[in-house]
This record gives C-alpha cells, structure tokens and sequence, in this order.
C-alpha cells in the first residue's frame, strides 16, 4: 500500500528533485574543490549517487552524493597515491568491498545507534549548516560549499569566519540573501498554502529565479556579483569536451599495497557515514518506513565502483540533500533519481545558466534547511526525557560543532553507552505465532529491560512480519524500555496501517514506566498526539 501510488507521488518528487538539485550543484563543486580534484569529479559523483544509487538503493528519501566528510581523506589519498587517476582505482575498489560488506550483511551496524545520538547528529549538522552559510549568505566564500570542519581551510574555525566576514561583506549578496529569506519564510505562511499555484511551485524554485534576476540588475550597479559569489560548474561547448570531462582509473596500480590502503579507509567512513545517514533519514521520513541497510551498502558499493570508474569521487548517502528532500515533500526515492538527471542534463545542456546562480540564494535555502533541522523545539522535547537521552544528545551536537561528524558521532554514542551500562537489559523479547481463523497472530513478549542495543533485532523481527496479520506486544512483565525501542513501536504502528497490520499492546497500564512508556501508553489511548 505505500507504494501503491507511485505515478501520484510524481507531483511532489519532481519538484523536491529540483529543491534537491540546487542543493546539490554547489556542493558536489565545493567538494570536489576541497577534495583537490577536478571540479567536474563532483557533478560526476552527484549524478552517479543520484540515478544510478536512487536506482539500487532500498531508500525511499536518502539522496546520496559527494561527502564533505571524506574531503580530508580525498584530498591526502591523491597527494599519497601521485596521480588522480591512481585515486579512481582505490575508489572502485572501495566499492567492491563495500559490495561484499552488503552481502556479508554489515549493515545491520546501523540499528546499534541510539536516537538520541542520532537526533543529535541533524541537529548538530543543522546548526553546522546554519553557521557555515551565514558566511556565504553575506557575500564571503572563501570556505567551500558543504564543510563540516570545525578548522577551515582558510585558516580560520567555525566561529572566528562570522567575525572575520565582517570584513568581507558583498551588499549585493546580502540583499540577495534577504530576499531568499523573505521568500522562503512567506511561502512556509498558512496564507500562501492556499494558494495551488504556490503548492505546486516550491519555495526554492523561485529563489534562484529571483537570485538571478538581481544578479542581472545588479550588473554595472554597486551591487554587482562578482564571479566568484556565483556557481561555477565546468562550461563544456562540445559533445567531445563533455565526455573529456570523464577519466578511466589507472589500472596498473591494482597491485600496489598503498591502493588497497586508501580504498578500505574509503569503504569503511564511507559506509559509517552512509548507516548513519539512512537512520536519520528514516527518523524524517513522514511514513517511518525502513531502509534496507545491507541493500543500501550494496547500493553505495555499485556507485562508488562506476563513480571510480568514470572519474568521480566517492560517494555516501548525505544527510544534506536528503533532508531537503525530505522537508520539499519528497515522497519515493524518483526524487533522488530524478536529481540525478537533472544534474546530467544541466552539466551538459545549461551549464552557462547554471553559473548565473548567486550563493548568496542557495545559502539561504540551506539556511532554511539548517533550522529545520535543528529547531528549538526538538532541544525541549529531548530535555523533557531526561538525562539519558538529552546529555548524548547534547554530547553529539557539541562533538560534530568543534570537529567533525563522525568524531561527533563517537563522541555522542562513548556518552550514550555509559548510561546503558548503569542499567540492567537482557534478552530484548520472545515471539510466538499462532492461527486465528484466517489471520496469523504474532506474539512478543518484552522481556523486564529493553536497550537500544536491542532495536536491531526487533526492527528486523518487525520488518520480517507480513501485511494482513495482527501483531501483539505484551509488556506486561517489562520494567524499563528504552527511549529507542518505545520509537520503534511508534514508527511501526504508522507503518502497520499502511499493511493491513493490526496493532495491539498490552501490560503497560500496570507499571510505573518510565516517561517514554508513559508517553507511548497515552499515544495509543488517543490522549496524545504522536
């Protein structure tokens, strides 16, 4: 039934896939530029992550695409190997061993990251985003699109830049800006929903419209946007020059040690980064539908093997492009594919109109995005679960602000853990299965302490039972359920309408619970709104 109205979900992916592509532009060249390897590399690897990634993936919302979080690693692996072409044969390899991690099932490493850390990863990249387009917003772009780093390039951090930009402020960039902002905060008005026309043209869209017609105006003005404040994808006038624009690996250094090096450093962050982003990107997804993790490796494993192949740099799933898929209304994963063509016929047909785009505008979409991913009222509902959700949370915003999103993640999952070792879990629950008539009745049984160590296997219990039966879940003898696991049930009580799953529990109104066990037993009397 999810995917029962996949051509009428085509009237919200298409103009998400849009949102999405303008998201991506800049930062598949900032990337590439940080990465030291040709600009084009990074459209290769947008386009690749896009079509052929949206194709094999399971993921219904994740956008994959060039990682700011492997930019380091790209940039020291071409500088160690001597040649970029050297590079391109690591990251085919990369992908090959990503392909075997799939089949070997090493995704299941995803389900082993507790919500609140995970919560605390997009708000951390939220407020990452938000304080590295404010720069950028104001006219300076010294600092490459899509940047985690707590240091910067430049020599300065993430908090020094907003005081030195100060000193490099582009008016013209700045009015741009505002007006973005303007925008996309009257089209999030009630009064502006009304309207179908405004359902049907996104925010964004018109954004960039506007961004290029000031820039237009501005020419000859004091206001003028320089170059270097605009897109800047490589202009190929030829057929010829387009393709020359691609580059083979150099398969004479198969046999060297440090190859091999490069290309499991590769695999492994890569697929950390992409676990993490599918479990984000499952918490956003409206419907809390779940992404096949294995199948995602394989997925990444496939891209990263042609991205290698043809000249592009490794590829991940990104919690960047993904949210802003997500809060565009993004329903199947057309909108990622889609992104993808879009990518591959603009870099070819308008790349000139492409470079007429102001940061200054896509700055301000990803100012948008940032809040949204990190909205005051997440920081309040975290606290109100107490200590054990909200100081990893906290602990993980804090780790990826000051260095980087995976240190970040260990930072948030080294607080996490410790809190899980003050308490007492066991087996997470039992199943039984037995017939009623024509329907097939699934019995789990809580056992007395439930972890997020637990969610793993109850997810995939939950993911193996069919559509058209009835589930029961007896907490009748459960002391304490984690946060994590209360979420799973929430999640897949949504996804159980969409399968003709009938959903029953038991036993919770006999205990003192916990808060997120309160909460949960509220949800199903109908008192609360989950």
């Amino acid at each position: 039934m999810v995917e029962s109205n996949k051509l009428g979900s085509l009237k919200n992916d298409i103009p998400a896939s849009i949102v999405v592509f303008f998201v991506a532009v800049p930062l598949c060249l900032g990337i590439a530029l940080a990465s030291g390897a040709p600009l084009f590399a990074g459209i290769i690897a947008g386009i690749v992550g896009g079509i052929v990634v949206g194709i094999a993936s399971g993921s219904h919302i994740g956008v994959s695409g060039p990682a700011a979080g492997l930019a380091v690693i790209v940039l020291s692996s071409i500088q160690k190997l001597g040649t970029y072409e050297a590079f391109l044969m690591a990251v085919v390899i990369a992908g090959l061993i990503q392909l075997i991690l799939g089949f070997l099932r090493a995704g299941i490493i995803a389900y082993y990251f507790p919500s609140s850390v995970i919560k605390g990863m997009l708000s951390g990249i939220g407020i990452i985003i938000i304080l590295k387009q404010i720069p950028h917003a104001f006219g300076y772009d010294r600092e490459f699109e899509g940047s985690f780093q707590f240091i910067q390039l430049d020599g300065q951090n993430t908090f020094s830049e907003l005081i030195h930009m100060v000193n490099y402020i582009a008016p013209g960039s700045l009015l741009i800006s505002i007006v973005g902002l303007f925008i996309l905060i009257l089209w999030e008005t009630s009064f502006i929903k009304k309207f179908r026309v405004f359902q049907l043209v996104q925010g964004p869209l018109v954004v960039v419209a506007f961004g290029i017609l000031l820039s237009h105006f501005f020419v000859t003005t004091d206001l003028e946007i320089r170059d270097e404040h605009l897109v800047n994808i490589p202009v190929s006038t030829s057929l010829n020059e387009f393709f020359g624009q691609f580059t083979l690996p150099d398969f004479s250094y198969i046999g060297r040690y440090d190859i091999y090096l490069v290309a499991f450093t590769i695999a492994i962050v890569a697929s950390l980064e992409t676990l993490l982003c599918v479990e984000a990107s499952d918490k956003m997804d409206p419907q809390k539908r779940i992404t096949p993790t294995n199948r995602e490796l394989r997925a990444q494993g496939l891209g990263n093997m042609i991205s290698g192949f043809i000249g592009g740099l490794p590829i991940t799933q990104v919690i960047v492009r993904s949210s802003a898929n997500i809060q565009s209304g993004g329903k199947t994963k057309a909108s990622a594919i889609f992104h993808g063509v879009l990518l591959l016929v603009c870099a070819f047909a308008i790349p000139g109109i492409l470079n007429m785009i102001p940061l200054a505008c896509l700055a301000s979409i990803l100012l948008v995005v940032g809040y949204k991913l990190a909205r005051p009222t997440l920081f309040k509902s975290m606290y109100a679960r107490g200590k054990d959700q909200f100081l990893p949370f906290i602990a993980t915003i804090l780790g990826i602000i000051f260095t980087d999103l995976l240190i970040g993640i260990g930072i948030g999952m080294s607080v996490a853990i410790f809190f899980v070792l003050l308490k007492d879990y066991k087996l997470p629950f039992s199943i039984g299965e037995k017939p009623n008539g024509s329907e097939q009745v699934y019995h789990i049984e809580l056992a007395e302490s439930v972890s997020f160590l637990n969610k793993g296997s109850l997810l995939e219990t939950l993911s193996l039972i069919p559509d058209k039966s009835k589930v029961i879940v007896d907490a009748t003898k459960s002391i304490y359920i984690d946060n994590d696991v209360v979420e799973i049930i929430e999640d897949y009580k949504k996804s159980a309408a969409f399968k003709d799953i009938q959903f029953e529990v038991k036993g919770l109104e006999k205990k003192k619970s916990p808060q997120p066990v309160k909460r949960f037993k509220l949800m199903l009397n109908g008192k609360i709104q989950n």
